[in-house]
């Protein structure tokens, strides 16, 4: 067996130590196991990996109705009461892993940072449930939260969506529908890692980092073998929305990614081709980093700055849409006639 290439010296001295202790304990690679067994393999170390999860005054778990059955859902708030923007969050986990209690000290540091409400979705998984059952259950999801906006104390003009890695790939499908259908207009979508074109795995980044940084390109086509039905529907735009004819008219966005992930460049391609088509991206790479890092608040200092960052987004999209519920009041009041004196 070749010896493995030294991992870059750009790498964060944090992200090497997690790398260094991955490589002593030898787990199989994802690719070896079947779903089943590979839910159980990270379920307990990514959940030690998040760390202790924050105190919150409100956490709500619940069942809303879907397009297959019941979708589970855990709302987070920092406070109770008011109205407040929110991010419907769809987790990670290549389509066919993970759940919302792995996702759970995430959800809570992103309520607690960006004092919104969090609504994390258990949408239906590969290969079990194979495309487009993720993305219904999510698009489904969405226009649901939107709908009931009132109950959780949501403001409806200021509702997100967002996720990452797979997580990022259904928010940018759910946007594209919320557009193109009868959906929520939505405030703003947020992408961390996101898979964009699982079409192909030969983009620069895929080469270079597609192994012993975490994400394998092996594990993305073990991924993707499970999602879909078959191999041509990687290039359907609800599964590579990269690939979507029309990317204008989506709300604005934020797209987080890391310097050693595989699916950087796609992540990369989607801001640029966002701007191109005159939808406001704020991109930022971490240097340093890998697939995944935003979710190992536990050992990760980037991953804080991380959620730091999507609190901000969420926050700004919510003072944007405020000011903009002002002016139509405003406008309104201007136009309501005056009784005569």
């Amino acid at each position: 067996m070749p010896e493995p290439k030294p991992r870059s010296e750009r790498l964060h001295p944090e992200v090497r130590a997690l790398l260094t202790m991955m490589d002593a304990e030898a787990s199989p690679p994802i690719e070896t196991l079947d779903p089943a067994q590979a839910r159980l393999s990270v379920e307990a170390p990514l959940k030690m990996l998040g760390g202790e999860p924050e105190a919150l005054s409100r956490i709500e778990n619940m069942s809303i109705a879907g397009p297959a059955g019941d979708i589970p859902i855990r709302v987070y708030a920092r406070e109770a009461g008011g109205f407040r923007p929110a991010l419907i969050y769809f987790h990670g986990g290549g389509f066919v892993l993970g759940n919302v209690e792995m996702y759970d000290a995430l959800c809570r540091a992103i309520a607690k940072e960006s004092d919104s409400v969090v609504i994390s979705v258990e949408y239906r998984l590969a290969p079990e449930h194979k495309f487009p059952a993720g993305v219904e259950d999510a698009y489904a999801a969405t226009v649901w939260v939107a709908a009931n906006a009132e109950r959780f104390g949501i403001d409806a003009c200021r509702i997100a969506v967002g996720g990452d890695s797979a997580g990022g790939n259904l928010a940018a499908v759910v946007a594209l529908r919320c557009r193109d259908g009868s959906g929520p207009v939505l405030a703003g979508q947020v992408m961390i890692y996101p898979v964009t074109d699982a079409s192909s795995l030969q983009r620069r980044s895929h080469r270079e980092w597609g192994e012993g940084y975490f994400l394998t390109t092996e594990a993305l086509k073990w991924f993707y073998g499970h999602y879909v039905a078959s191999l041509e529907l990687l290039h359907n735009p609800e599964v590579s929305p990269l690939l979507a004819a029309n990317l204008s008219g989506l709300p604005p966005a934020l797209i987080i990614t890391a310097e050693f992930d595989p699916l950087r460049d796609e992540g990369e391609a989607y801001a640029k081709r966002l701007r191109q088509e005159g939808v406001p991206v704020v991109l930022t790479t971490y240097p340093g980093m890998i697939h995944a890092f935003v979710s190992m608040l536990a050992v990760v200092t980037d991953a804080r700055r991380a959620i730091r960052e999507v609190a901000q987004f969420v926050r700004a999209m919510g003072d944007a849409g405020m000011k903009k519920r002002q002016q139509e009041e405003t406008g309104r009041d201007r136009q309501t006639p005056t009784s005569p004196s």
